[in-house]
């Protein structure tokens, strides 16, 4: 009985907080290598200084 109350905690604790700082720092890493392309693409740009 007590295993069975372990495996429902981490279902309902452990896995949606691990599926959500798993996602924050995918979008973090995705977000980083997307800007440092889209700077290269259009470097020169009276745009890019605007951005600050």
């Amino acid at each position: 009985m007590f295993g069975a109350i372990l495996v429902i905690i981490a279902l309902l604790v452990v896995v949606p907080v691990g599926v959500l700082v798993t996602g924050g720092a995918l979008a973090g890493i995705i977000g980083y290598f997307v800007q440092k392309d889209v700077d290269e693409l259009h470097e020169g740009s009276e745009l890019i200084d605007l951005n600050g």
